[in-house]
């Protein structure tokens, strides 16, 4: 069992009762916990690639949900759950529900009438669903995938990232991303526009 779960800069802390959702028994340490979760991302990455949705499909809180859980089925109990507690970062969680259907109403309004372009629509999505926090743990690399395939609703290219897919690993790439998502909490989406396609 894994006994405390490492802190990675900017990553979401678990308490003991989340740990306790662990699926697999063999883990022990998180780089066990990163490959483990990284082969249930890509499972789901299949399974999203083979789904035909619109835009309306996939923002909404049932999708947001399956998503989750098909990324994290076989490594959190928990996944596809929204969180019941408040965290180092996110929106109260009491709340959850209420700020998702207005980023669903906001982005579907700015897609309808071209508020932005589409690229700063995706990235301003991301930014707000991760800074809503819906889940305990993987919103950022939920939040990533969900954007990805709102960009391919829309028949535009998915972001690079920085052309880096492990974004949940200590890096001077995620350090960039997070300093970006910063600088998005203070409505400067310029270093985030910049980072999402390089």
């Amino acid at each position: 069992m894994l006994e405390h779960y490492m802190s990675v800069w900017g990553a979401t802390l678990l308490n003991p009762d989340e740990i306790e959702g662990l699926i697999p028994s063999h883990i022990t340490t998180q780089n066990d916990l990163n490959s483990w979760e990284q082969d249930n991302i890509l499972e789901a990455e299949n399974w999203l690639s083979r789904k035909k949705l619109n835009t309306h499909q996939i923002l909404t809180q049932t999708f947001l949900q399956k998503l989750h859980r098909r990324m994290f089925n076989k490594t959190w109990r928990w996944a596809g759950q929204f969180r019941k507690s408040d965290k180092n970062i996110g929106v109260d969680w009491r709340i959850i529900h209420t700020e998702l259907k207005l980023l669903f109403d906001d982005t579907l309004y700015q897609i309808a009438y071209q508020s932005y372009s589409i690229d700063e629509i995706a990235a301003r999505f991301h930014h707000r669903l991760v800074w809503i926090h819906p889940f305990i743990n993987g919103n950022g690399r939920h939040a990533r995938l969900i954007t990805d395939q709102l960009l391919i609703t829309v028949n535009q290219p998915r972001f690079s990232w920085g052309s880096n897919y492990q974004l949940y690993k200590p890096s001077s790439i995620r350090k960039k991303y997070i300093e970006a998502l910063r600088s998005s909490d203070k409505k400067d989406f310029r270093a985030l526009l910049a980072f999402v396609r390089s």
